[in-house]
């Protein structure tokens, strides 16, 4: 059984390899590649990807893991060979039941869609993305079917980045966490304390920004020895393969946080992925849980950490250096407030920490009503634009900041909104528990000491690989299924000192 298993693991590892060579193109498409290379770019994603299908369904595969699944190498599923079998298992019984011209169609779809969404963005017209949105979601419900589902054409796509998430378990937590936000933001809507946003506009050459980011994301423990930093039009964090972790983001000339705060969500996920055993790579167990509890290692150290007051006690001087003109005379107290404002706004990636969230159920809710077919991809601006008017209080002047502003559906990228907000849940949860196994972590923060709760993530979460599923890591880690609770712990103590709100028992 053993030499059975290691051709198993050999097979990964080969198709591992493939699938990084398709990380570089998909890398290089977001970053650097020339306008006019997209449609030749988009032949050969999709040839690699039917290659990868290929192996990833090959019937020595099928029969490998039928010969492993009953032996006492998986009788532990939270062991080494157990995870590996177990997780190989059920990919290879959910990409076996996808026609490789169904998935060779969704690959070039999704690398067209990025080039033709980046275009209509630009031009604010969202007619031209329409055609190829409409194309996405067709394929996307045919690969729904082919999986198949009993509750949701959404069930079988969540699965994708939650494994195991129920589209109506999902809806759940999220409804929870709404009616815990709302009468938030309206007791910070009554506070006569407003912070002055003035201070954070100014000139901010972009070399600067860029080495101000490098040394806050160095610091944090992102290895650069292992890493890049690139330019995107959407902020994202891609592997290529092991000590290959690329991170990308946008900068803004006229001010410091929206580029600083996406270079740190990036750097979080970095550290994740530079956290996985890398002699692992190319097995379950040498890869990321799910995209929740990858989104959590980014918001918490964005959120939590990086828009703390004790991280700038840290950081502040170093900006101030850096951008006198900008912060020279403003003081911490101050630029702290700003970078913590509260007020809806029209972009999800640079809105604040509490609204955030309805940002997502938007998109959550947008998502299943277009693969429901319940929602024509013609009527979907003003949907959208409804529901910002509804959630926020607030219109989109144009599309270019409104239904157009992500590229996550232009990928076919469906099911992967919610996960943003599954994240949140997840890094106050696991933060908390950091805070009592480790002490006052701002006492560290404001010392610039990130490496011990950067090594107690490391130990609890990023060793493990996908040894456990997200809901299993949460209760093992935390002795607690998710919940909102902790979240709204932090948010009301945090902005509840901010706006001098009333304490509630």
């Amino acid at each position: 059984m053993h030499s059975t298993y290691e051709e198993l693991c050999s097979h990964a590892r080969e198709t591992a390899i493939l699938s990084s060579v398709q990380a570089v193109l998909e890398w290089d498409e977001r970053t650097k590649l020339p306008a006019a290379g997209g449609e030749y770019r988009a032949e050969q994603v999709t040839q690699l990807a039917g290659l990868i299908h290929e192996k990833q369904t090959s019937s020595q595969v099928g029969e490998w893991l039928e010969m492993l699944a009953t032996s006492p190498l998986a009788a532990d599923p939270h062991s080494e060979t157990g995870a590996v079998i177990g997780h190989l298992r059920r990919d290879y019984e959910k990409k076996t039941k996808l026609p490789q011209s169904l998935v060779e169609e969704l690959a070039h779809t999704a690398v067209m869609g990025q080039r033709l969404w980046a275009e209509a963005r630009k031009e604010d017209d969202f007619s031209r993305f329409q055609p190829l949105l409409e194309k996405t979601l067709d394929l996307k419900r045919q690969e729904a079917a082919a999986v198949g589902f009993t509750d949701s054409v959404y069930d079988p796509l969540l699965d994708d980045y939650e494994p195991g998430a129920k589209t109506a378990d999902v809806a759940q937590v999220l409804s929870e966490l709404r009616n815990a936000l709302v009468p938030l933001v309206e007791e910070i809507k009554g506070s006569d304390r407003k912070p002055n946003m003035k201070i954070l506009t100014g000139d901010y050459p972009v070399a600067l920004q860029e080495d101000f980011g490098k040394q806050v994301a160095e610091a944090m423990g992102f290895g650069f020895q292992a890493g890049r930093l690139d330019v995107s039009d959407h902020p994202f964090c891609t592997t290529l393969g092991p000590h290959d972790v690329c991170l990308a983001t946008r900068y803004h000339e006229e001010t410091l946080v929206g580029g600083l705060f996406s270079t740190i969500h990036e750097a979080g996920h970095g550290i994740y992925e530079q956290g996985l055993p890398a002699e692992k790579f190319g097995l379950p167990t040498g890869e990321a849980v799910s995209l929740g509890i990858h989104e959590s290692q980014s918001r918490m150290w964005e959120n939590l950490v990086g828009r703390s007051r004790a991280f700038w006690e840290q950081f502040y001087p170093v900006a101030q250096a850096t951008f006198p003109a900008g912060f020279g005379d403003v003081s911490l107290d101050d630029f702290y407030f700003a970078i913590n404002n509260v007020q809806p706004s029209l972009i999800r990636t640079e809105s604040d920490e509490i609204t955030y969230n309805l940002h997502i159920l938007i998109r959550f809710e947008l998502e299943i009503d277009l693969l429901e077919a319940t929602l024509a991809v013609s009527d979907l601006p003003e949907a959208w634009n409804e529901k910002y008017r509804t959630y926020l209080g607030i219109e989109p002047p144009d599309d270019r900041d409104g239904v157009l502003q992500d590229v996550h559906w232009s990928a076919g990228l469906f099911g992967y909104f919610p996960t943003y907000s599954l994240g949140n849940l997840y890094a106050a949860q696991f933060f908390e528990k950091a805070c009592q196994e480790l002490g006052d972590l701002n006492d560290l923060f404001r010392k610039g000491q990130f490496e011990p709760l950067r090594e107690w993530l490391r130990s609890n979460i990023h060793q493990h690989g996908q040894k456990y599923t997200p809901s299993e890591l949460a209760q093992k880690i935390t002795g607690k299924p998710l919940s909102h609770t902790a979240l709204i712990r932090h948010l009301r103590g945090k902005f509840g000192a901010l706006y001098n709100l009333p304490e509630t028992t």
